[in-house]
């Protein structure tokens, strides 16, 4: 007998079901509501909603805990290298050694892409942001492959999936080799996936590449721990979008423009301006820090605290020992860093911010590191897209595969009523 909740609406008694996650979370499944009664609920961003049933990630922001698929995120950043996390994500499972060389051969055969696509590329000016260019680039993908167009079944949708993880990465590297004013690489399919895209993004062409190790791990860690974070604002825009049944490319597009809200995938970004507005105003950490803690100034530190997790962020954790790896082999000292590393400590052992639970997070870090790597900080959530990718594809593959409606939320209108033009 499953649980239901009972409740009275004027004068009339309504049942609606209870139903449970494999992780304990009940939800009252409300498809009956308006139906029975006229109403609809009202819960502005969806805080309390649960949009669709999903077996790829499970997070408990209270406990700290992030898995994909049942998976750890210590264990997979341990154990895996990103493109087994990208097979798990998309088809739900590691990959064999066989499984993991048709995987990555499928993707080094389709790793070009039409070149009438740099006249898009060439059309942006230098200054264009690279997460603007890249979004173009990616809905314009779909002009050049017009037969990946029609999905049925997972077998129909391969063909999409393999050319978007071959393509993606050209594109992140030409958006930054524009900015640069470098010239345009293609993939050199001796190297792994991550590896690959060192090379596209930092080969100069008047010297040989060799793959610093130490960044390259640090990347592969940094992509998986982004891979995916549940039903998030672009994850969502890729599922919604998705639900009309457009292709892939433009779903993608519209999850990289959602990433790029200050908000969401830009929080990284945000956090090194910060540490650049301290440093330009006399390097005075503690008056900052002073700011946050005032309840009458807007001021807040960036890359403290989230939304979902009020405990360490997991990420976080993990991150902050690549982030010493990484600086450690840092010869020229940016000053910009050192910043960074006092007011990490200086924040973790005030009582208002450990009261609070507000940890550094995993913005934070990635911040640091890909500064560290001589990333522009305007590519930071191009670097952050590259992760999340096998997030927003697993999630639109999953929401097809459940054929779930289209999305089409309520309103509560509050309007004007009826008005005549006299």
């Amino acid at each position: 007998m499953k649980d239901k909740i009972r409740f009275n609406y004027e004068g009339n008694f309504i049942e609606l079901p209870i139903f449970e996650g494999v992780e304990g979370e009940k939800a009252i499944d409300i498809r009956r509501l308006r139906n029975a009664t006229g109403l609809v609920t009202y819960d502005p961003g969806y805080k309390n909603t649960g949009s669709c049933k999903s077996s790829i990630t499970y997070l408990d922001g209270e406990a700290g805990i992030l898995r994909y698929r049942g998976y750890s995120i210590e264990d997979l950043c341990e154990n895996c290298s990103f493109i087994e996390v990208i097979h798990l994500l998309i088809f739900g499972h590691i990959p064999s050694k066989k499984e993991k060389e048709i995987f990555l051969s499928e993707i080094r055969e389709k790793s070009l892409v039409d070149e009438d696509l740099k006249g898009i590329l060439k059309s942006f000016p230098k200054t264009a942001h690279p997460m603007c260019i890249l979004a173009s680039l990616t809905a314009g993908l779909v002009a050049f492959t017009p037969k990946l167009g029609s999905y049925e079944d997972i077998e129909q949708m391969r063909p999409s999936i393999i050319k978007m993880l071959a393509a993606f990465p050209i594109l992140a590297s030409w958006t930054h080799r524009k900015s640069r004013g470098l010239p345009l690489n293609y993939a050199n399919n001796s190297l792994t996936y991550v590896g690959n895209i060192a090379h596209m993004m930092f080969r100069r062409p008047h010297m040989d590449y060799k793959p610093n190790p130490i960044e390259v791990k640090a990347l592969n860690k940094l992509l998986i721990l982004h891979a995916d974070h549940e039903q998030n604002c672009s994850s969502s825009t890729v599922r919604i979008v998705g639900s009309s049944h457009a292709d892939l490319f433009p779903c993608i597009a519209a999850g990289l423009s959602a990433l790029w809200g200050k908000l969401h995938g830009g929080a990284n970004q945000a956090v090194i301006e910060m540490l650049e507005k301290i440093s330009v105003q006399g390097n005075d950490i503690q008056k900052f820090i002073d700011r946050a803690k005032d309840k009458n100034d807007p001021f807040r530190l960036m890359g403290f605290g989230h939304r979902v997790y009020k405990n360490y962020d997991p990420r976080a954790k993990i991150l902050k020992n690549i982030a010493k790896e990484v600086l450690g082999q840092v010869s020229n000292r940016d000053p910009i860093l050192d910043i960074a590393i006092e007011l990490e400590q200086r924040a973790l052992e005030d009582d208002y911010f450990k009261s609070r639970k507000l940890y550094p997070n995993v913005d934070f870090y990635s911040g640091l590191i890909y500064r560290a790597m001589d990333i522009p900080t305007r590519m930071f959530t191009v670097m952050f897209a590259l992760g999340r990718l096998p997030g927003w594809i697993s999630q639109w593959l999953e929401m097809r595969q459940n054929n779930e409606p289209i999305g089409r939320p309520r309103q509560i209108y509050v309007g004007p009523k009826r008005q005549d033009i006299k």
